[in-house]
């Protein structure tokens, strides 16, 4: 009697593919995608018509130029960074009643100008700044009329004290400062 040999088993792998390609589809479907979320600005809507003349009380504007060699120019006075902060929360609350600084919060205006050179690591710590002294602000009005910080207050009083602390930073065009 003639013995059969068996072959070595095989596995079938004609459905692998479609499996691989279902667990593609599965995974690519299920993962999300964070987004970079950069600086966060509400911009004006677009308009061909130029801007309005707007006359400015100069006491109300705190103006910030970077240079090309990220050195800053606040209300037209050589200032260190580290104590912008400072320098922005003092001219907004106006503490002392200074005739050179902001006449009440809501007519506080930050304009921060940049030059073309200007390093983007220098602009967003100058915004940041900018930005944590508002926040200082708000966080400090909040404990004296609520007891709490504002994080940790309702939505209705968080919007009464952006009312009495509007945040107002008005950005121009990137110029070469330096030729003006």
């Amino acid at each position: 009697m003639a013995r059969k040999t068996r072959g070595a088993p095989e596995i079938n792998a004609g459905s692998m593919a479609d499996i691989a390609f279902l667990l593609l589809i599965f995974f690519l479907v299920t993962t999300t995608i964070s987004e970079d979320k950069g600086v966060l600005v509400k911009l004006p809507p677009w308009s061909d018509e130029p801007p309005p003349e707007m006359k400015l009380n100069e006491r109300n504007v705190f103006s910030v130029l970077v240079n090309a060699n990220n050195q800053l120019l606040v209300r037209k006075q050589p200032l260190d960074i580290d104590n912008l902060r400072e320098d922005a929360k003092n001219f907004i609350m106006n503490p002392g009643n200074d005739p050179m600084m902001a006449e009440q919060p809501t007519k506080a205006i930050i304009s921060l100008k940049n030059d073309r050179g200007t390093e983007f690591k220098t602009y967003i710590q100058v915004y940041n700044e900018l930005k944590a002294a508002y926040n200082e602000l708000r966080d400090e009005e909040s404990r004296i009329r609520h007891g709490k910080g504002f994080d940790n207050i309702t939505k209705e009083q968080q919007k009464e004290i952006r009312a009495a602390i509007p945040l107002v930073i008005s950005e121009a065009e990137p110029t070469d400062l330096a030729n003006e």
